[in-house]
């Protein structure tokens, strides 16, 4: 049987299909449906860690102890796992262990465009890559397989085509697997710098062994056409190719590192100038290079953003996209708080007192956006705490700043930071925009919202009694859409020399279940102040010099009806409704 699936739900699939027992995750975009779609699959045990540094060292865990195990996040959350990953390319593994990590080519959700495949050089590791949904399932089977011949995490890169692409997949059944005794082996899982030294020749050792090897992989291959070109690609990027460029003579790479060099050589030498296209860096390209294999590759295409086939047909033909295609210019749509967002009232009230916010990742990043202009700074995960104590240390005649994270972003990486705050006597107000879910990347579950992936009641962790325990003796907790009593709280604990926090609380719109009625403008009350229209609500808009709040986008929260100052916004009446 085949079915049409997303590349996400392929890797799914073949986890299942695989025998995996374990897999694990932090939400991220566009990896954050591989997880929930798992755990549908009552075989497979699978659960939200708290960031993708816990998720990685849950599945090592269950790695060792016998079991094939799945960790997935997105590419900035490998610089979280890190710190394992590269101790377990020492370890290697008891049952098969692979880390499923999807870039991002364009930032369509993210804050940088890093290049995964680097993460394997480093980490000495092998990586594989799919083009697409088929392979997608086959290469996750297949690198279960790797790891356990080659005693190794196996990375498995995806990009946000290939995460959110569909193209037909054939189901099998599940092959399910005992578990691999595990045996006390300190000389493997314990790192201390004598062990450590062994295992690290062990690791070269094993790249040395799978660079040999890899050019047997049938994941890797030659479709020989007109030689006088021969393209050298990988992932997504070789649907591209095929399509823009049919006649070339292709290289196809499963195994992105090490690379099958033989193989490429072999192709060199049948072609007559090999050209590498490639997303990102020139990381392929660099390779063939080191090893004296000559090609072009980044001066024709740009290390940054996606390709795409008119991109490549450009490149090579001078051709764009139709004159009827390539004329449409459609409307700009920025990116916006949804109507109704809990987080909007915040970020009112502090663009309001001018204040200086160091913010964070999630939905709340959008705070940046005008008309609200509330973010000084977003850099990664956790960072926005870390970085309001570090602006005060430098400059702390400056009173009116404060740092802003999420309740899930608070318990992934923010608990450090505070703790240091409170520890280094900075005197940061931290305001935790608790919205009861992980909303950015779809309404997923964590530690404080007391339910598991699979929506099972669990303990809740009480984000006030982490932040005393902290150290934190000024804990305010505040209603998110209570404007008056935001602005007394944060103007109290930006005045005061100590960290203190407050917790602006209100459930994402989204979650909410009942449908309240929307509002509308009382017109004869109105003074066209335009005051509704600064906390962005994308509901509230200006038509022909008179405010109109569109009633199928309202959901009904209440803030523009607090903010206006002339009771000129009231809930429709039943018989406007109809």
């Amino acid at each position: 049987m085949r079915e049409l699936m997303l590349g996400n739900a392929a890797i799914a699939r073949g986890a299942y299909e695989a025998g995996v027992k374990v897999a694990t995750a932090y939400p991220g975009t566009p990896s954050t449906e591989i997880t929930e779609i798992i755990s549908g699959y009552e075989e497979v045990y699978s659960e939200w860690s708290p960031n993708e540094k816990v998720a990685f060292e849950a599945a090592l865990g269950a790695s060792m102890a016998g079991a094939r195990a799945l960790v997935c996040m997105k590419h900035v959350g490998l610089n979280v796992a890190a710190d394992p990953l590269f101790t377990a390319s020492y370890t290697g593994v008891g049952g098969g262990l692979v880390a499923v990590v999807a870039d991002d080519p364009g930032m369509f959700s993210s804050q940088n465009e890093q290049d995964t495949r680097f993460y394997a050089r480093a980490a000495h590791v092998p990586i594989i890559e799919p083009s697409d949904s088929a392979e997608a399932k086959d290469f996750t089977k297949l690198a279960f397989e790797l790891s356990e011949k080659y005693d190794t995490p196996v990375i498995l890169r995806t990009t946000t085509r290939l995460a959110h692409g569909q193209s037909f997949v054939k189901i099998e059944p599940r092959t399910e697997r005992e578990l691999v005794t595990y045996v006390k082996n300190p000389a493997k899982y314990v790192m201390m710098p004598s062990n450590a030294k062994l295992r690290h020749i062990v690791v070269e050792r094993r790249m040395d062994k799978l660079a040999d090897d890899c050019g047997e992989l049938s994941i890797n291959g030659i479709e020989y056409n007109d030689k006088k070109l021969g393209i050298v690609c990988s992932g997504i990027v070789y649907q591209y190719v095929k399509e823009a460029y049919p006649s070339a003579s292709v290289l196809k790479l499963g195994m992105v590192y090490p690379l099958p060099l033989k193989l490429i050589r072999d192709f060199a030498a049948n072609v007559g100038e090999v050209i590498v296209i490639e997303e990102l860096e020139p990381f392929i390209e660099n390779q063939l290079k080191a090893n004296g294999i000559a090609c072009r590759g980044k001066e024709i295409f740009s290390k940054q953003g996606e390709l795409s086939v008119n991109i490549i047909k450009k490149a090579f033909f001078g051709a764009s996209m139709p004159e009827s295609e390539g004329d449409i210019r459609l409307p700009a749509r920025p990116p916006v708080l949804c109507a109704g967002c809990p987080h909007r009232g915040v970020f009112y009230v502090l663009n309001k007192l001018r204040t200086t916010v160091c913010g964070d990742i999630g939905c709340y990043t959008l705070g940046a956006m005008p008309p609200l202009n509330a973010v000084d700074s977003v850099v990664c995960m956790g960072a926005g705490i870390g970085m309001a104590h570090g602006f005060l240390k430098a400059s702390p005649q400056t009173k009116n700043i404060v740092a802003v994270i999420g309740d899930s972003t608070f318990i992934h990486s923010g608990i450090t930071g505070l703790i240091d705050s409170v520890y280094n006597k900075s005197g940061t107000t931290v305001i935790i925009l608790d919205n009861s879910t992980t909303g950015m990347t779809g309404h997923q579950n964590h530690p404080a919202t007391g339910k598991t992936i699979r929506e099972e009641d669990t303990v809740r962790v009480d984000i006030e009694a982490i932040c005393r325990a902290c150290g934190v003796r000024r804990v305010v907790t505040i209603a998110a859409d209570d404007l008056v009593g935001l602005e007394r709280a944060v103007k109290e604990e930006t005045s005061i020399e100590e960290t203190s926090v407050i917790i602006a609380r209100k459930p994402c719109e989204l979650i909410v279940k009942g449908q309240k009625k929307p509002y509308r403008i009382i017109e004869k009350n109105c003074k066209r102040c335009r005051a509704c229209l600064k906390i962005g609500c994308p509901a509230i808009s200006c038509t022909d010099g008179k405010m109109v709040i569109k009633s199928e986008m309202c959901v009904g929260c209440g803030l523009c009806e607090k903010l206006c100052g002339f009771g000129a916004i009231g809930v429709m009446e039943a018989n406007e409704l109809l």
